[in-house]
């Protein structure tokens, strides 16, 4: 399936020319945090009450041209998880998980309080019951004196399997570089969280949308998995790379090194159907999603 992003400013398009695109059956709600980072095109340093009445707004602009029972992901700093409930619940959505994405490589340090080792991301649906919900299979490693799984198990509202890219210390071949090794987006979502969240909320032929999509992890995801993707960004070069990341297919952005890790879920075919080609290529995949 084609994704396609758009140059625009998100509540710009989702006010206008979303009318053009087909309802949404899935969203992935990536912000800027409102940290005071730098961003070419973005103030990062607005008042809380300007920022989560902004949030409100992309929530219902993106409510009122999703399907029944679309899914939204949004993702936020685990400090912010109350704010991210409200504006969910006012602009309409139904909550139904708060996802602990633990990260494997670092912790935010303090004096004060327990240090900070995962981020939040919020499962929530358009009215009581998600249109598709996939129970994916998985075989994580498992802790010193317990007994291997013959079939794996379910994923749950922990995900401690999946490493991410912001951190330092690892960042691997996926992470966006410019030709002097420099980050292109400091932020970048993992190919493998977008997997997890795609598969489990959507089904072949669905559309999936992401108004901020930064270096466009979620369109290459949705391509793979055969999915209609459609992202907004408004940073020129965070443009130009998503363009140049669909066009050209990167070995480090195949979701195929990960099928394995799902080989347990029973409707793996159904949900991401895959060539004999894909099959071939699978063999040698490592399972683990580390």
């Amino acid at each position: 399936m084609e994704s396609r992003v758009f140059l625009d400013d998100c509540m710009r398009f989702l006010a206008n020319a979303a009318k053009e695109a087909p309802l949404f059956d899935f969203t992935f709600l990536d912000p800027p945090f409102n940290q005071g980072k730098e961003y070419r095109e973005h103030d990062d340093r607005l008042g809380d009450r300007e920022y989560w009445d902004w949030m409100r707004e992309v929530c219902r602009l993106t409510l009122n041209h999703s399907s029944p029972g679309a899914a939204i992901y949004f993702m936020q700093r685990e400090k912010n998880s109350e704010n991210v409930l409200r504006v969910l619940r006012e602009s309409g959505w139904q909550f139904q998980n708060l996802i602990v994405w633990r990260k494997k490589t670092s912790a935010i340090p303090s004096e004060v309080r327990y240090g900070k080792a995962y981020q939040v991301i919020a499962f929530a649906t358009k009215g009581q019951r998600a249109r598709v919900f996939n129970r994916l299979r998985i075989d994580p490693p498992l802790p010193n004196g317990y007994k291997p799984r013959e079939k794996g198990m379910f994923v749950t509202d922990v995900w401690d399997d999946i490493r991410e890219l912001t951190s330092g210390y690892y960042a691997g071949d996926e992470a966006l570089r410019y030709d002097d090794g420099g980050r292109i987006h400091k932020q970048q979502s993992p190919i493998a969280l977008l997997l997890r969240m795609i598969l489990s909320s959507t089904n072949p032929g669905d559309c999936v949308f992401d108004p901020f999509s930064g270096t466009g992890t979620t369109l290459v995801v949705a391509s793979q998995l055969r999915r209609v993707g459609v992202g907004v960004e408004k940073d020129e070069v965070n443009f130009g790379c998503i363009q140049t990341r669909l066009r050209d297919a990167r070995d480090a952005d195949s979701i195929l090194q990960y099928r394995n890790h799902y080989i347990h879920t029973s409707s793996l075919s159904e949900i991401w159907p895959a060539s004999k080609a894909d099959h071939s290529t699978n063999a040698s995949v490592p399972m683990l999603l580390n």
